[in-house]
């Protein structure tokens, strides 16, 4: 665009050099609150890192007590002195989706160590909040399934002396049947 008349153009010229520098004031200030954000966003991350590095050093603190608990009953029970009374499982009447849900942390987790809400999901065609409705059903019912929460996912596996238990006196009173799982 050609302009004809100089004093029109000295007059966007200026108009357009004080937009620039609003327009880079503006930016920059913008630019400062992305970097104060970022500061910010970089020291909750360092937190949370060392607050799971410390979480994972607990957890391993905990496994040698239990150890060290297991060793000790042991001794104790060579001495013939009573160990801790032995845990009664009473018969839990389930629905027939808990008791697939119940069938794939049973069997799954011998296979994975422990089961999650997806890994069920997949298994029984279920949703995963559908799937942790009947997890949380199922321990307002007394089956002691054991929740971790692992990298913010929840990881279920059954307590051993329940499993065991189910296995020979099937408790849940669950039916024959096959699972193709």
């Amino acid at each position: 665009m050609f302009f004809k008349d100089t004093g029109k153009r000295q007059l966007y010229t200026e108009i357009f050099k004080e937009t620039n520098k609003q327009l880079h004031q503006a930016f920059s200030q913008i630019k400062e609150e992305f970097d104060d954000h970022l500061t910010s966003i970089n020291q909750n991350t360092n937190e949370i890192q060392s607050n799971y590095e410390l979480i994972l050093v607990l957890e391993q603190k905990i496994n040698k007590l239990a150890e060290r608990i297991d060793k000790i009953q042991l001794f104790l029970q060579k001495f013939g002195l009573p160990l801790e009374e032995k845990q009664t499982f009473k018969p839990v009447n389930l629905s027939k989706r808990e008791q697939e849900v119940f069938l794939v942390i049973y069997t799954k987790e011998e296979l994975k160590g422990t089961v999650t809400y997806l890994d069920i999901a997949r298994y029984t065609g279920l949703t995963e909040d559908l799937v942790a409705s009947y997890v949380s059903n199922m321990i307002r019912k007394g089956v002691p399934i054991i929740k971790k929460y692992i990298n913010n996912q929840v990881h279920l596996s059954l307590d051993p002396r329940f499993k065991a238990v189910q296995a020979k006196e099937n408790i849940l009173q669950l039916e024959q049947k096959t699972l193709f799982l």
